[in-house]
């Protein structure tokens, strides 16, 4: 079997003046708490803190970076256990799932994915070997040994990983119960809720007057008109901000925002209770609720996240067979200086909203997204995301925003991830690549050293507590 070594100067560029200035860069930001805004881990890990049950279901299972490129390579999600819709069988047995995972293991060479895993095996688990047909039995058994010690649990992983803040993402629906248990649990690891009412917003899909009678329980009244319906969004995020919310969170194909008149917008959702709204009603809709959450962002301080661009369940076959995030969502081009511009017109100009934008369209970040950031007191880039929290991806990133909006209209680093354990391999490789990118300007002089000591601190730390206003929450790392 093959030694499993981490490079110490990975990532960093071969020329050794640029690796000397980026190592030293490095060793500064890799010092500082892990502040995690926005990801999809489940509260309910760190509520229970249950053991976590073997290996396959922890690293493979909930990771759709993993599986969607070994079904491309043709390997059914049935081999790899993930549930079927229907109920027809899958693979059960976890060791023969690893197997499979680790005689293609070799696919991730070269990849973001194959980056996480590596450190995750190393660093994480302490595993020796590389992972491959030969070695899967045994990396599996050396990790299941480590799941069951103390050491091991989530809340140990949690204070282990040096974690300041978590954040999941919670329907409007959520009663945030797991989150109320971790609370009055009196462990003092920090998890936040994040508000995302996608799914009622969606009038015009088939389960959407389900979601609204959910909506209308958590609220304690009937929602009858529009009206109804803002008052019960308000009434949500006040409870989400009483839990210890400090954002909201909009996944959006079309990043469009415009506001309707009310009598406009009463009688899209009065068709939509009749259950006759059509897709362009839904993104009229969508445009008008934007424009309100940002209203309601100003007044209850809430930081606005929206994610734009994800043609979510491509592949309709796997969606019908495995139901959504199985790997099918795929990128498609987004435009933001008309869509955004009335939101930000309205809004943008008042430093007291914060609006952070992601997208999965690289060609907007010189073109439209580093100049708006550059001019409106309200918009932040977010982080690399998705299909671009990449080395190369977050490379083109700094070069794209910086000389435009600087650093410091970017909204720093988030993991947005479901993987639990790859949280600190995300954020190590985001540092190594931001110090390599600092260290370039250094060899370049564009910067001097002082100028990139106080650029890294800010990339791996205080950007995202200040666009997140955590510094208004929790006091700060020295």
């Amino acid at each position: 079997m093959e030694p499993l070594q981490l490079h110490p100067d990975r990532y960093f560029d071969p020329d050794p003046t640029v690796r000397r200035i980026a190592r030293e860069l490095y060793e500064e930001m890799r010092t500082f708490p892990l502040v995690c805004p926005h990801g999809h881990v489940d509260p309910a890990l760190l509520a229970t803190n249950e053991p976590f049950p073997e290996p396959t279901s922890l690293i493979i299972k909930p990771d759709h970076y993993i599986f969607r490129l070994l079904y491309s390579q043709g390997i059914p999600l049935e081999a790899l256990g993930i549930p079927r819709q229907d109920g027809q069988p899958v693979e059960q047995d976890p060791r023969k799932i690893w197997q499979i995972f680790a005689e293609h293991y070799y696919l991730f060479a070269g990849t973001p994915t194959g980056a996480w895993l590596d450190y995750e095996f190393a660093e994480v688990f302490g595993v020796p070997y590389k992972l491959d047909g030969t070695s899967a039995q045994y990396v599996y058994d050396h990790i299941l040994e480590r799941l069951q010690s103390p050491e091991y649990r989530p809340r140990a992983l949690f204070e282990r990983f040096n974690i300041e803040i978590l954040t999941t993402t919670d329907a409007a629906t959520d009663t945030l119960a797991y989150h109320q248990a971790i609370q009055a649990s009196g462990w003092p690891g920090r998890v936040a809720p994040c508000f995302r009412p996608d799914a009622v917003f969606k009038i015009a899909r088939p389960d959407w007057r389900e979601q609204l009678q959910l909506l209308a329980q958590r609220c304690g009244f009937a929602i009858t008109s529009y009206e109804d319906f803002i008052r019960a969004l308000e009434d949500r995020r006040a409870f989400f901000k009483a839990m210890g919310a400090f954002a909201t969170d909009h996944a959006v194909l079309v990043p469009r925002t415009h506001r309707l008149e009310p009598e406009q917008a009463e009688a899209l959702f009065q068709k939509a209770l009749q259950g006759r709204a059509t897709e362009a009603d839904q993104a009229d809709f969508e445009a008008h609720l934007l424009m309100e959450m940002a209203r309601m962002s100003l007044e209850d301080g809430l930081v606005m996240q929206i994610h734009a661009g994800a043609f979510y369940n491509h592949n309709t076959y796997l969606y019908e067979r495995f139901g959504p995030d199985k790997g099918g969502d795929i990128p498609v081009q987004t435009e933001f200086t008309y869509n955004l511009r009335e939101l930000l017109v309205t809004y943008g100009n008042d430093p007291r909203l914060t609006v952070v934008v992601f997208t999965l369209d690289e060609s907007t970040y010189a073109r439209e997204l580093a100049p708006l950031a550059g001019h409106y007191p309200a918009l932040k880039i977010g982080p690399a995301w998705w299909f671009h929290d990449s080395i190369e991806g977050m490379t083109r990133y700094r070069q794209w925003i910086t000389e435009t909006a600087s650093i410091y209209n970017t909204a720093g680093f988030n993991d947005d991830t479901r993987a639990f354990c790859s949280i600190p391999a995300r954020h190590d490789l985001a540092r190594r690549v931001d110090a390599n990118f600092l260290a370039t300007l250094v060899a370049r002089h564009i910067i001097d050293m002082s100028d990139a000591r106080r650029m890294a601190r800010a990339l791996a730390y205080d950007l995202v507590r200040k666009t997140y206003r955590l510094d208004e929450r929790i006091p700060a790392a020295a």
